[in-house]
């Protein structure tokens, strides 16, 4: 039976060199001397240390340039909440989405149901599986799904005949 996998997965070394271009422009940049202005990414977590929110503000538009420059959907991003750190620092935690969450999963799911298409979805952990007799239907599933679900950066992958 004709099947695909839905995923939605940023490329994670594109993402840490994009960081890592990121604090090359910070360092060299002369609005960002002698401030506490910063990036860093840890598994799936990028984050911005700044002297001010404006700060962060400037070093996630570079972040999000680096980001586009490398092929990588800023729609990835996970945008976190401002936090005071000590003294008169600012903090932001970026997460880098990865696999699909199951609220999305089962919008999928329903999508599909209501779709009259004559395909099946199944959530398996992070990913939706979709599943129908012929080809055409699962790429008209595929159709709907770029058109319906534009809030997060979906691919498929694993296509089965």
């Amino acid at each position: 039976m004709p099947s695909f996998d839905t995923i939605c997965e940023a490329n994670l070394v594109e993402v840490k060199n994009a960081v890592e271009n990121t604090v090359k422009e910070i360092t060299t940049r002369f609005d960002f001397k002698g401030t506490a202005a910063s990036i860093e990414i840890k598994d799936k977590e990028i984050t911005m240390v700044g002297d001010a929110e404006f700060q962060l503000t400037q070093i996630e538009d570079v972040l999000r340039n680096k980001l586009t420059k490398r092929n990588v959907d800023v729609r990835f991003l996970d945008m976190g909440d401002v936090q005071k750190m000590g003294g008169d620092k600012v903090k932001q935690v970026i997460k880098v989405r990865n696999g699909i969450e199951s609220e999305l999963a089962k919008k999928l799911q329903k999508l599909m149901k209501e779709s009259k298409l004559k395909v099946q979805a199944a959530i398996q952990e992070d990913k939706v599986r979709v599943s129908g007799a012929k080809r055409d239907d699962l790429q008209a599933a595929m159709a709907l799904i770029r058109k319906e679900i534009t809030e997060v950066p979906l691919s498929f992958d694993n296509f089965r005949d």
